[in-house]
């Protein structure tokens, strides 16, 4: 009745590509896991052969139909990286060395701003079964959501992070204030995407070895007061990588209550689907 099929056309994609109707700004599919197919255009209908229009009297047809074409979509394909915990900061926060000091990843490190170019990933191992992903994105600066600096654009990887650390220098050489530097991180945030603003952020004060031991709980106390920081905070050192172990223990303790809660969610339900079942 028909010819034969074509083959499909199949692209591989690296998982966590989201893929988007270029003329529609639809989102047709988000690839989170390894072998997921994904129909982004269907193929043509085809058309009839001239068996289809032999008959008793028409033994010998030649007569067929033409198929219709196959649906043509211009695709964007945005790779976002999957993590479990993403670092906000501006350039020189130490985003890079808090990721050595906790993970085996080896990004680039150095005393100016961009060092970090592109996104890097660690896994952070805190024994069996316990361990999570943590990305170090480039630097934001102030304007990032209008274009300036690097970091903005790979924002969307801390899109699907269920924690974000927030890492300010402590210390800044050029006397610039943290408290400030956050407020304008916060506000580059919610210029980009609010949601973003809504996720779990959790404060982490680095650098504190460039401050004389006697004082560096105070600074950090003015700091969060002068924020009226509600989220867990920490004062840590990634150089020296103190207290930087003590924030990957509490970030794996937020997982565990985080799946303790589903677990108790998906028990709370199950007993009401038996008892619908049973009806």
């Amino acid at each position: 009745m028909y010819g034969k099929g074509g083959e499909d056309t199949a692209v591989r994609v690296p998982v966590g590509t989201v893929v988007t109707n270029v003329d529609t700004d639809e989102v047709i599919g988000d690839l989170t896991a390894h072998g997921q197919r994904l129909l982004v255009a269907q193929g043509g209908k085809g058309g009839l052969g001239n068996i289809h229009f032999k008959s008793s009297v028409n033994r010998a047809p030649r007569q067929f139909t033409q198929g219709t074409p196959g649906e043509s979509r211009e695709l964007k394909l945005e790779l976002r990286l999957l993590a479990d915990v993403g670092l906000l900061g501006f350039p020189n926060a130490g985003k890079s060395t808090f990721i050595r000091a906790v993970s085996a990843a080896t990004p680039r490190v150095a005393d100016y701003p961009f060092t970090t170019l592109h996104p890097n990933l660690g896994v952070v191992s805190l024994g069996t079964d316990q361990s999570f992903v943590i990305a170090d994105i480039p630097g934001l600066i102030e304007g990032a959501a209008d274009g300036a600096g690097l970091g903005i654009q790979f924002l969307r990887h801390v899109s699907r992070t269920s924690l974000l650390l927030h890492l300010v220098d402590i210390a800044p050489i050029d006397g610039t204030d943290p408290a400030e530097q956050v407020r304008a991180i916060e506000h580059e945030l919610a210029k980009f995407n609010p949601e973003l603003l809504e996720r779990p952020r959790w404060l982490v004060l680095n650098k504190s070895d460039a401050l004389p031991e006697d004082e560096r709980q105070q600074v950090a106390e003015d700091i969060v007061r002068r924020l009226d920081w509600q989220a867990p905070w920490f004062l840590v050192s990634a150089l020296a990588r103190e207290n930087t172990m003590a924030v990957c223990q509490q970030v794996q303790r937020f997982f565990e209550e985080q799946r303790a809660a589903r677990a108790e969610e998906r028990a709370e339900i199950a007993p009401g689907d038996v008892r619908l079942r049973g009806e």
